[in-house]
């Protein structure tokens, strides 16, 4: 793979962000995949498989850094659907190009942040006038759909199918352990570890679109040195942040990244 040095540089930048993104702020990972796009443009989907193996890398790092605040319970439920969404993505991945593939996935992800902001919205109740003011408390309604089984069908399939398409499961999964209200060192344990799984499960099927090649593995191994350094500066930010900034910079990032897949 023969790239100029202001493409190496870009590229380096983006595998740090991912990096980041897995052990920090989760939203930026879309700007990676923008920098990849950048690097090369319009070839979303061989994008979606060339940095496959650099959120796999950053994943590792992740789950071993946040291993012991994994909430199962909110996974369970999920990833029988999430397969499923894969197994779509997989089939329709053939199908649709490129340009058809980036405004079906921004479509999805701006839809779920304005379901997300609706529900919101409608669920809240004024705090009694004896209650302190807590800054760093969740900026979420105590009455987020935990116990919706066709929240966690919709938001799977919609994870599966926008991952193997355009690796864009970052906003849904984000807007999925929001409505779960976690604490922002449980949502990203939580979502190390599902992201973990679903792009180990992913690889088979890169491998058979012919999107992860021995040529996108030696770039992925020239870069992987970045991903890790992106996390663990990841590691050392994530304490310092706010609870309420946390929660309001991945609804954020999210909106802006289904803008981003939408916009030429």
């Amino acid at each position: 793979m023969s790239l100029v040095p202001w493409q190496w540089l870009l590229a380096g930048l983006a595998a740090l962000i991912i990096g980041f993104s897995k052990t920090g702020i989760g939203g930026l990972s879309l700007l990676a995949v923008a920098l990849f796009t950048q690097i090369f443009p319009g070839h979303t989907k061989q994008v979606s498989g060339l940095i496959l193996p650099l959120l796999i890398v950053g994943d590792l790092v992740a789950v071993g850094a946040y291993r012991r605040h994994i909430q199962w319970k909110f996974l369970w439920k999920l990833f029988p659907f999430t397969a499923a969404g894969v197994l779509l993505g997989w089939f329709a991945m053939g199908r649709i190009d490129d340009r058809q593939a980036r405004l079906l996935v921004g479509t999805i992800i701006l839809a779920m942040v304005a379901l997300h902001l609706h529900r919101r919205s409608s669920s809240k109740r004024p705090p009694p006038s004896s209650a302190p003011a807590v800054s760093d408390s969740p900026a979420l309604p105590p009455s987020a759909p935990d116990h919706e089984l066709w929240f966690a069908a919709t938001m799977g399939i919609l994870a599966g199918f926008t991952t193997l398409i355009a690796n864009a499961a970052g906003p849904l999964m984000a807007i999925y352990l929001l409505a779960m209200r976690l604490p922002k060192l449980e949502f990203v344990g939580t979502a190390a570890v599902f992201f973990m799984i679903l792009n180990w499960f992913k690889v088979p099927f890169m491998v058979d679109l012919g999107l992860i090649t021995t040529d996108s593995a030696t770039f992925n191994l020239l870069l992987a040195p970045a991903v890790l350094l992106g996390a663990f500066a990841g590691r050392a930010v994530l304490p310092r942040v706010n609870q309420r900034l946390f929660e309001n910079l991945a609804l954020t990032l999210s909106a802006l990244s289904g803008l981003h897949m939408i916009l030429p």
